[in-house]
């Protein structure tokens, strides 16, 4: 039955949403402005210690209006790391400009600094730099954003921080999100938190904020009619959908804990299992567990992710590959493709597995996979 199914990551409501939402109702703000709009902003600022914020629609609109404001236009090449989701890489499209994809680092799967400065290196002699580099921060943990930063500064090339997935994560001290010209987080209803589909930009530009709050609203002038001077799109978060956010701000903490008390069972329920490497959680950061992912070393055993994909389902319960690499996918198949010395982001896609990491789980449901799983992958070596 759905009711006994097990998901990888639903949403969970914290108790406050219905109290924010019922208010708007009440005082008929339902339309992409309002009290809950501007709170759910204050809250995400206060939380990243970001200057300026600005909720919009969805992650992927928040995309599209970073590269806007960053004057991305159509024949401009941008660079998206590869291993990630494919609204990452849309927007470049949207502007008409050219992904080029960069690939991950084994031990943070973000972003290979190495790939990056290999690609950077390669444009400038062609004199064709990228207007921008999006960096995505994969499954709650940050990339290596101060040696990202350095690299890009040096050849002066603005960040956008693809933060979707680690609202919550930290590096070096300071919050996911925070180190590019711009980051966005995602809402979307998986998420760590949720306001069922939205999205924000953050940044200490407050200039850069407010011109994608213009883009968002039509492109709107200050004006008793309707006067537009630039494209502007329809990407504003009602204040019904902030509401939800701002109940969802108020227990993010508790679900980062139980995120993070989901992946330590896994840890310590598969960790004898040889051939099973989880995600590592790099050096000087934090990392969210939004989702709790492993590989599954084929050098130790015949049964492959999909494999557990599949045993996992027979029993009602979710598990997802991890994400396919954007130069992998038919969309993206003309792009170039930068490796950092063979193709990382390859091995963990067709390797890798996202297990069930849903905060509404008991441990009894967390113990029900780790059960299931060994049964295809008992201790030690299995191979044909």
């Amino acid at each position: 039955m759905v009711s006994n199914r097990i998901f990888l990551s639903s949403p969970h409501m914290g108790g406050s949403e219905e109290q924010y939402v019922k208010d708007a109702f009440e005082k008929n703000w339902i339309a992409p402005l309002g009290a809950n709009v501007d709170e759910f902003e204050n809250q995400v600022s206060r939380y990243t210690g970001a200057e300026a914020a600005c909720a919009v629609s969805s992650g992927t609109g928040a995309i599209h209006l970073a590269l806007d404001v960053l004057g991305v236009q159509r024949g401009d090449v941008v660079f998206c790391s590869t291993l990630t989701f494919v609204a990452s890489a849309n927007p470049i499209l949207y502007m008409g400009a050219t992904p080029v994809f960069i690939d991950s680092e084994m031990d943070s799967w973000n972003m290979s600094p190495a790939a990056l400065e290999k690609a950077l290196k390669f444009h400038k002699m062609t004199g064709r730099l990228p207007k921008a580099v999006i960096v995505v921060n994969l499954y709650g943990q940050s990339a290596r954003m101060e040696r990202i930063m350095e690299i890009c500064n040096r050849y002066g090339v603005p960040v956008v921080e693809d933060a979707a997935e680690s609202l919550g994560a930290t590096y070096r001290g300071r919050a996911s999100g925070t180190f590019g010209r711009i980051g966005i987080f995602s809402f979307n209803g998986n998420k760590i938190i949720t306001t069922s589909g939205g999205g924000m930009i953050i940044s200490d530009d407050e200039l850069l904020v407010k011109k994608a709050l213009k883009k968002a609203t039509q492109a709107k002038e200050s004006a008793i009619h309707y006067q537009h001077r630039t494209i502007g799109y329809n990407y504003r978060l009602s204040n019904i959908c902030a509401g939800i956010g701002r109940g969802q701000m108020e227990v993010l903490d508790e679900r980062i804990k139980k995120k993070r008390e989901i992946f330590e069972q896994y840890v310590e329920g598969l960790c004898d299992i040889s051939a099973v490497d989880f995600m590592p959680e790099i050096e000087g950061s934090f990392h969210t567990r939004w989702l709790s992912t492993l590989t599954i070393d084929p050098d130790k055993t015949i049964i492959s992710p999909r494999d557990v994909i599949r045993h996992l389902s027979a029993h009602n319960i979710e598990a997802r590959p991890v994400w396919k690499p954007m130069h992998m996918q038919p969309l993206f198949d003309r792009c170039a493709y930068f490796e950092e010395a063979e193709d990382h982001s390859k091995y963990l896609f067709e390797n890798g597995l996202c297990l069930p990491s849903d905060t509404k789980m008991s441990e009894e449901d967390v113990e029900r996979v780790i059960r299931l799983f060994r049964e295809l992958l008992p201790v030690g070596k299995i191979t044909a």
